[in-house]
């Protein structure tokens, strides 16, 4: 059975850091392009950040350009998202979802998703 599955979420204070995982499992991420969604209560699900394997090309939402950071570590399987100087506003479930080698922006584009990792941020 090939999953993704997401991990790291937590609660934070406002201006805190975590990091949530993907890792795969019944195959190997290496071809993949990996995109990281979110969806806050009464939102529709946006795009985050998307890694591909093509070329390595990243990609940020505006409003996380210059606080999240997206990687991959073949040897584990897994990608990251290094989220920093977080705000209210990040608070919402975080999917980590995979389609074959390069990102898009089509939530129906990507063939494998992970049930979410909750992350609120709250003072």
């Amino acid at each position: 059975q090939l999953v993704v599955v997401e991990s790291g979420g937590g609660s934070v204070q406002p201006g805190g850091s975590l990091r949530v995982s993907c890792a795969a499992s019944g195959f190997t991420l290496d071809y993949y392009a990996i995109g990281w969604f979110r969806q806050a209560p009464g939102k529709e699900r946006e795009g985050v950040s998307c890694i591909s394997y093509g070329d390595g090309s990243v990609y940020y939402v505006e409003s996380v350009k210059g606080r999240f950071t997206i990687s991959r570590d073949n040897a584990k399987n897994t990608v990251y998202l290094q989220m920093n100087s977080l705000k209210p506003e990040d608070t919402a479930v975080y999917y980590c979802a995979a389609r074959p080698v390069w990102c898009s922006g089509v939530l129906y584009d990507y063939d494998y998703w992970g049930q979410g990792t909750q992350v609120t941020v709250s003072s």
